[in-house]
């Protein structure tokens, strides 16, 4: 076990700072702030009476996720003092996938996610965003109006995912009012998990019978043998970690880019990149805002705070990018930099990083496409967020635009670059479907 220097401190119980009330939402800066006032290690709360450690110094992040002799990703013992209800327990109770799991069951059920999502070609996912896109535009595009959340960005991962993994656009709604409640981490959260969890059950059921060309096929069949149990549980994770932050990572996106006009027109005329916009959130309001969850093996000094085993030790990448700013206010940033630790670092960081980012990036050049003059309706800074601890993420996004109908074609002038690789732009085609292209 690593030693780590400094006097160890213990924190008045009487006093975390909330991370999952109306305040956190409208101001996480402010709570970030004063966890900071604490030192690299501050006193938070997930839930009421939820407790936990909050890292919010770079240094201190990367010991962590550094450092697997010291920490573990085991939630199960903190789970057996959790109460039934608690409104954080189906965030962060353990289940048998790579997220809540180390060593070799961690190196396991990895793999077979890595290994299913390198069959998805990029051209294919690619034409899977463009499909789910113009299906969507197609919807709302003749009213002149939309919610670039609620319309867009999370009907958009539904029918993304849904069809990665191997179920009808029909099915689309499920998922989407599940995983939301799951994942804020409230009231909602149990019923959002139950919901979630029988239409997993389902799909792996359904595929277990007759397979298709999906991810949920390719993990039934990988060499690593997973047990049916196994399989419904990496399905269960990857739907919903790929889902929400995704649609979070392009709506953040989107309202940064349409609450500064003359940085929108940068992007939309190619001057500047989409790609320069999502990392610029994943620095600033990055979607997984305190979703880096560990526990000491056994309770130790750390960066002079005394931290108890069993209790949540959060990495706060919100906090994380935030203060990396902070640091380095005087010095520009490369465009590409990744102080925000977005992805995580170690073993356990983002295994499907590339994947995520070419999800964001051709979903916002394509609605851009089709519907290039977005106008907010509300200004950026009287934006409302949702409450919860783990996410960064808007209530909604209403904009207006010329209306539009499924057989406009737009110039696209602008090139995409993901993954570091430029492209000439396709041009949504002239047809009678709005799903064409």
């Amino acid at each position: 076990m690593t030693s780590y220097p400094a006097p160890a401190r213990a924190f008045s119980l009487s006093a975390p700072v909330r991370l999952w009330d109306e305040g956190f939402a409208a101001d996480p800066h402010g709570r970030y702030e004063a966890l900071r006032a604490q030192g690299p290690v501050g006193w938070g709360e997930l839930a009421p009476g939820e407790p936990a450690y909050i890292v919010t110094d770079r240094r201190a992040a990367l010991d962590i996720l550094h450092d697997p002799d010291t920490w573990l990703h085991d939630s199960r013992e903190w789970e057996s003092t959790a109460a039934p209800d608690s409104p954080i327990l189906s965030m962060l109770k353990w289940r048998p996938n790579p997220l809540f799991n180390d060593g070799a069951a961690h190196r396991r059920y990895r793999t077979a996610l890595v290994d299913g999502f390198d069959l998805v070609e990029p051209h294919d996912l690619r034409e899977r965003v463009h499909r789910a896109v113009d299906l969507l535009v197609g919807g709302f595009g003749p009213a002149g109006g939309a919610d670039l959340v609620d319309d867009f960005a999370r009907p958009l991962m539904t029918l993304i995912f849904n069809n990665l993994f191997g179920l009808p656009d029909s099915e689309s709604a499920r998922l989407h009012n599940s995983i939301g409640r799951l994942m804020e981490g409230g009231d909602e959260a149990a019923a959002g998990e139950a919901e979630y969890g029988r239409y997993v059950t389902e799909l792996v059921t359904a595929k277990t019978l007759k397979r298709g060309d999906d991810l949920t096929s390719w993990l039934i069949d990988h060499p690593a043998d997973l047990a049916y149990e196994e399989v419904v549980w990496q399905v269960f994770l990857t739907m919903a970690a790929g889902h929400e932050p995704t649609a979070n990572l392009v709506a953040n996106a989107l309202s940064r880019m349409l609450g500064n006009p003359s940085y929108y027109s940068t992007l939309t005329s190619g001057s500047r990149p989409v790609m320069d916009a999502v990392l610029e959130v994943l620095r600033h309001e990055t979607p997984l805002a305190n979703y880096g969850i560990l526990y000491a093996r056994e309770s130790l000094s750390f960066h002079g705070v005394w931290v108890r085993k069993a209790v949540p030790v959060i990495v706060s990448y919100g906090a994380v990018g935030y203060f990396s700013e902070q640091d380095a206010a005087d010095v520009p940033h490369h465009p590409h930099d990744a102080s925000h630790l977005s992805w995580g670092a170690g073993a356990h960081k983002c295994p499907v990083k590339q994947h995520a980012l070419l999800i964001a990036t051709e979903a916002i050049e394509r609605i851009t496409q089709w519907l290039p003059d977005l106008e907010l309706l509300t200004p950026r800074d009287q934006l409302t967020w949702r409450p919860g601890p783990f996410l960064r993420a808007l209530r909604s996004l209403p904009v207006r635009f010329t209306p539009r109908t499924p057989d406009t074609a737009v110039a696209t002038p602008h090139r995409s670059q993901v993954a570091g690789i430029s492209r000439p732009p396709t041009t949504p085609e002239k047809s009678g479907d709005p799903a064409a292209g």
